[in-house]
Parts: structure tokens; C-alpha cells; sequence
């Protein structure tokens, strides 16, 4: 296979910076969390964990030891090209990003059954791990961008994609919301978390919404829908960790795409850990 190399290079420094630096606003985040908390443990927990990820990216360093499985997201101006060869040059970026981060080795070795097993072990090059199937959705915008997600396992085991009897009102969907939030959130463990939420027609609709509302959510900028399920879940004072706290979640980021007319609503809800979205872009 031939590669973009400078697709190849982007894409490796992108997927670093990922599994290894807090964005602006997520900092922001946490600095008035730490100023509004009012228990003691929580807000030790809230400062050493904006601590660890200042020295994370100083040092280009894995935020967290579950260094995490790459989900990308393309996005594609009306006058883009996502070629066979654009793809394979951006998987081969995640392949060299794993190896410089690095990433913890994670692919598992053998035939279906063999892997659903891991009966065979795994291979040491973290780079032998394969990213999540590659989303790919227009803009307006004349440009080839590039996100790249690190997703870890415990917001994974805690996850729920479920269908949603919303009875023709949206309360039923934002009460089951509110709840799968608050047991994930308790269970879960590395809080404060970032709720991701899609709602669409299909399990694979929703869980594509939640990827793409990870990319579109703003800490500072939420909707009236995600201050609600934030405030609501807030109320459950799970807290940092779960040792209590005014701050079981930062933020919802939260993304509704079209509806079946039926009397069910497919919800995916993730309960993003206390480093999550470990995220960033890149302009090819």
C-alpha cells in the first residue's frame, strides 16, 4: 500500500496529542469545578486530575494507562476527496501514533473465536491495534479534517444502547437518560465524567450520533436539554471518584438526529471518564 506521507505524519502527531493533552475548554472545565466545589476529597480529586493531565501533555505523555481505542471521525468539504489511499494513510497514522504515544498493547491474536476468547494472547506492537470503523460526514466547510477519539474501557462496560419508549413526550427519554446516567456514573468510578448521548433510529445511529456529539461538544456552550441531564445528574452527588462531591459530571454533550415514527427512541449513553473525550484534529 502506498501512503500519504504527510497524511501519515499528521494523523500520528494528532492521535498523540489525543491520548495525552486536555483541550482548552475542558481545562476551563475543571478550574470552576475546583472553584465551585464545596467537599474537600472531591476538589483533591479534581486538582490532582488537571494536575496529572498538565503534566501529561507537557511530557507527551498517556493521560491514562487505558491509553484507549481510536474512533476517527472525517470530515469531508464539497470538494474532498476521501480516497481508498486517504484511509488507508490515516489508519497508518493511528498504526505510528500508537507506537510513539505510547499506546498500551491491546490487539488480540487469533481467529474470531480465538479473539472473543483471547485465548492466543495479544501482540506486543501496540500499533497492532486496529481503529473502530472510520465515520465519515460532509461540512460546509472547504476542508479535509481529521478527529480522532481515544475511547477506554471502563465508560465502555458502563455504557447503555437501548431502545426508549419516549410516549410521545420527550420526559420518559431524559428520566431513563438521568437514571442510566446516575448507576453509570456511580459504578464507573473515574469520575467527574462527560456524558455523550445520540438518539436516533437505530443502535448504529445512535451510537454514530454519540461519537459525533463528542466532536461537536463545547464545555462551555450546553444546550438546555444537556444543562438539564448535567444538573440532574449532579443532584446524585456521586462525586469525584465516587467519594461525594458537587461534580459527578462536567458536561453533556448531547446530539439528536432524525426520528422513526414509532413509539421508540434508540439512546446510546456513555459515561466518559474523568480524561475523556481524549480528543483532537487535524487539517489535511
Amino acid at each position: 500500500m502506498n501512503y500519504n506521507q504527510e497524511i501519515v505524519d499528521k494523523v500520528c502527531d494528532a492521535l498523540v496529542r489525543a491520548g495525552s493533552t486536555f483541550t482548552p475548554d475542558k481545562k476551563e472545565a475543571y478550574k470552576k469545578a475546583i472553584q465551585k466545589e464545596t467537599d474537600d476529597k472531591a476538589r483533591w480529586v479534581l486538582e490532582t486530575v488537571l494536575e496529572n493531565a498538565e503534566v501529561a501533555e507537557k511530557n507527551h505523555s498517556p493521560l491514562c494507562d487505558d491509553t484507549g481505542i481510536p474512533h476517527v471521525v472525517v470530515e469531508a468539504g464539497p470538494n474532498a476527496a476521501v480516497t481508498g489511499t486517504v484511509l488507508e494513510s490515516i489508519r497508518e497514522g493511528i498504526r505510528q501514533g500508537l507506537r510513539t504515544l505510547p499506546g498500551r498493547p491491546m490487539a488480540v491474536k487469533g481467529n474470531d473465536a480465538q479473539r472473543i476468547a483471547q485465548s492466543e494472547g495479544m501482540y506486543e506492537d501496540s500499533g497492532m491495534l486496529d481503529a473502530a470503523p472510520i465515520l465519515i460526514r460532509s461540512t460546509d466547510e472547504e476542508v479535509l479534517r481529521v478527529h480522532i477519539l481515544m475511547f477506554g474501557g471502563g465508560p465502555a462496560i458502563r455504557a447503555h444502547t437501548h431502545r426508549v419508549f419516549h410516549k410521545h413526550k420527550v420526559e420518559p427519554v431524559m428520566d431513563q437518560i438521568v437514571e442510566w446516567a446516575v448507576e453509570s456514573t456511580a459504578q464507573l468510578g473515574c469520575s467527574p465524567c462527560t456524558l455523550a448521548i445520540g438518539v436516533g433510529r437505530s443502535h448504529y445511529e445512535a451510537a454514530s450520533l454519540m461519537l459525533q456529539a463528542l466532536v461537536d461538544g463545547r464545555y462551555e456552550k450546553q444546550s438546555e436539554m444537556e444543562q438539564e441531564i448535567t444538573n440532574r445528574v449532579n443532584e446524585s452527588h456521586v462525586g469525584a471518584l465516587g467519594l461525594g462531591g458537587d461534580t459527578t459530571v462536567l458536561a453533556t454533550f448531547m446530539k439528536v438526529g432524525p426520528q422513526r415514527a414509532s413509539g421508540v427512541r434508540i439512546v446510546c449513553m456513555r459515561p466518559c471518564c474523568c480524561f475523556e473525550p481524549r480528543i483532537s484534529s487535524c487539517e489535511l
